[in-house]
């Protein structure tokens, strides 16, 4: 799970389906994304962090710290 993405979400008093919206993208695409069950796309990185303003880079440190797991 994104945790860190729930917690910004929720910080900001947004629902899923808002900030689904603001994105461009769909609730429940929006859901898959925020559970961690699916990888998500520079382009929509961008849209939801833009929409949540924070780094789009934020989605890409999960994975760095996964591989980085995985190495040891």
């Amino acid at each position: 799970m994104r945790q860190w993405l729930r917690e910004i979400r929720k910080s900001q008093r947004y629902s899923q389906r808002e900030v689904a919206e603001m994105a461009g993208i769909s609730q429940s695409y929006f859901c898959f994304i925020e559970q961690g069950s699916k990888d998500v796309k520079v382009e929509t990185a961008m849209k939801i962090a833009k929409a949540l303003d924070f780094p789009w880079v934020r989605f890409y440190e999960d994975i760095q710290k996964r591989l980085e797991g995985a190495n040891e």
